[in-house]
């Protein structure tokens, strides 16, 4: 049996989907299977496999189902004692695999390791950007808060999905959200605090979809906090108010850049969080808004453009 299974949803994704693969077999782990899920694609995903000669890639098909599902599926096919998820746009560092290996093993209470996350393009070009996540212990508290870790960059042990069940199929956007949540429940995280994977950025993707997203904040928030003491019940509104942060920026990097919708969940962040006026994301977003209103979608893209090219070359690293 392999170490580790890698599983690839794959739904109209071979744009991208031939170079995600390229990515994982060049790690320089070796021990692992790939199972990339076909999402009822109409695309040449099933061609395009048939040419692949490595006997460690499978092709599995279902009918269009969504993520959730076909995350779903790749674990009930999966044989390695360890998971990583990867979606099919993303792509990893070929040390990724090798380094949460090693974490796992030498670490045995450990359910999650993840890693920090750098942003690339549509095109693959970094943009300077690198999330990083100090989220490692017992993160129940920070993750319910908000999410601090890429579904691209983990590597999870197979008892998790055990011990909590598997993704919730109801979730059709941050499923891989709830799914952390549940897992912090009953085990300790680790970080790798390098860029080992790296999340292309795309205006199209379904995480812009601003009432899909609204929809899935609200299911995983309140699920989160059903059996949780009254103490706690603060988290629930800096929950709520990072989630609509969340989706004000979405609604300004969705292809419609929809000015009245962000500013819409900007002001109901502060409403369930008004301390979130001082976070480094709130200005931020501030003066995303200010440029989008003063100098309008096309200016504001060039804007964006420009300091792309600024931060290749000055990276920036934010949490």
């Amino acid at each position: 049996m392999p170490k580790v299974s890698v599983i690839i949803p794959a739904y109209n994704s071979m744009s991208y989907l031939p170079e995600t693969l390229d990515s994982v077999l060049g790690q320089t782990f070796t021990d692992f299977d790939v199972l990339i899920v076909n999402d009822g694609s109409s695309d040449n995903i099933v061609e395009w496999a048939s040419e692949i000669k490595d006997p460690r890639v499978r092709l599995i098909y279902q009918e269009n189902q969504g993520v959730s599902v076909a995350r779903n599926k790749g674990i009930v096919h999966a044989q390695g004692g360890y998971i990583a998820f990867l979606d099919a746009d993303d792509l990893w560092d070929p040390t990724k695999l090798e380094k949460q290996v090693i974490c796992l093993d030498d670490n045995p209470s450990v359910g999650l390791v993840h890693t920090s996350m750098a942003l690339i393009d549509q095109n693959g070009k970094p943009t300077g950007r690198v999330m990083t996540s100090d989220a490692a212990g017992s993160v129940w508290k920070q993750l319910v808060e908000k999410n601090a870790v890429a579904c691209s960059s983990v590597m999870v042990r197979r008892c998790c999905f055990e011990a909590v069940g598997v993704f919730d199929e109801r979730c059709k956007a941050i499923e891989d959200w709830d799914m952390w949540i549940r897992i912090a429940v009953q085990y300790p995280f680790a970080v790798i605090k390098e860029p080992l994977s790296y999340y292309r950025q795309l205006s199209t993707s379904i995480s812009k979809n601003c009432q899909v997203m609204e929809q899935a904040f609200h299911l995983v928030i309140e699920k989160a906090f059903t059996s949780t003491p009254p103490e706690l019940s603060y988290l629930k509104k800096r929950s709520y108010g990072h989630a609509n942060l969340c989706l004000s920026w979405k609604a300004l990097q969705s292809t419609t850049k929809d000015l009245k919708l962000a500013v819409h969940y900007y002001n109901q962040a502060l409403m369930h969080n008004p301390q979130l006026r001082y976070s480094q994301e709130y200005i931020r977003l501030s003066l995303a808004i200010l440029m989008m209103r003063w100098f309008g979608a096309d200016i504001y893209g060039k804007i964006l453009r420009l300091a792309y090219s600024v931060r290749r070359r000055f990276p920036l690293n934010v949490q």
